[in-house]
């Protein structure tokens, strides 16, 4: 299944939370996809637990 459909079922998802439960079932869904989201990227191993915590390389930034 492509991206295109994916994030097209993850808006029509999130439209229909939002028209029939109002604005906090569309963030209830919301949150709830982006944590859905994140597991598997784990589980097909994109992402690991200390990507998280360990800090981002900024580059050299001498003056």
């Amino acid at each position: 299944m492509s991206m295109a459909v994916v994030g097209l079922m993850a808006g029509m998802a999130l439209g229909f939370a939002g028209y029939f439960g109002g604005f906090g079932a569309f963030l209830l869904i919301a949150a709830l996809g982006a944590i859905g989201f994140v597991a598997g990227r784990f589980l097909d191993g994109d992402l690991e637990p200390g990507d998280f915590f360990r800090p981002r390389d900024r580059g050299d930034r001498r003056r």
